[in-house]
């Protein structure tokens, strides 16, 4: 499907569901992660929402190129209403989490709602689920990374399955907090940090299991 695959992943924390959706034709109307992030936010969260509350939305999307092995092509943006700025912003997600979550088989993946309890979300070959996160809560994201991948019986596919997740910041909900991936990699937007902590979100986990067309691949 030319770079996209098609569909996005819903995650309704407070119901503690998921599904999944087709993306539909909009996808050409898109300007990568960006437009899709901020067409998701424009159309789904009132500009007058609590950052920090329940209707607010923070959602992961890729661009086409995403997950192809484009030069540069593993990013992916978060968005969400910032409670640092009050206003709809995008952060970028470097790394191999973008292209592992194109490989997942989504485009995109909307949070909303909010959690009872700490939770992070686990998208592995297929299977999609919502875990309780209360052994990684109060962690620090390289921790939380150790631990999760830990959790994961085949050294192989530990190694080859990304985390993104918060730390200790975001779960006390500061305006500064940001996700980490890979360790080290910090997105680019304080504050979406504090979102996913307001969410009791506290990580999510991909490893993929599909592979991705584009539209002339020798050409490509």
């Amino acid at each position: 499907m030319d770079g996209w695959t098609g569909k996005l992943l819903r995650v309704d924390l407070t119901q503690g569901t998921t599904r999944v959706e087709d993306l539909g034709e909009q996808r050409r109307r898109l300007i990568g992660g960006r437009g899709l992030a901020l067409t998701v936010l424009a159309g789904e969260v009132d500009p007058a929402t609590d950052p920090l509350g329940p209707e607010n939305k923070l959602v992961l999307a890729a661009g086409p190129l995403t997950g192809t092995g484009a030069v540069c092509g593993s990013a992916i943006v978060v968005g969400a209403k910032s409670p640092l700025t009050n206003g709809f912003v995008c952060g970028v997600v470097k790394g191999h989490f973008g292209a592992e979550m194109k490989q997942a088989g989504f485009d995109a993946i909307i949070f909303e709602g909010k959690s009872k309890f700490p939770v992070y979300l686990s998208i592995f070959e297929g299977n999609v689920k919502l875990q309780p996160a209360f052994q990684v809560w109060g962690r620090t994201t390289r921790q939380v990374e150790s631990i999760l991948r830990a959790e994961i019986k085949d050294a192989w596919k530990a190694r080859e399955t990304m985390v993104l997740s918060i730390g200790p910041a975001g779960e006390r909900l500061s305006h500064r907090a940001t996700l980490v991936n890979e360790d080290y990699l910090a997105q680019g937007c304080p504050g979406l940090g504090a979102v996913m902590g307001a969410k009791n979100l506290k990580a999510i986990v991909v490893r993929g299991a599909f592979g991705l067309s584009v539209a002339r691949g020798s050409a490509f």
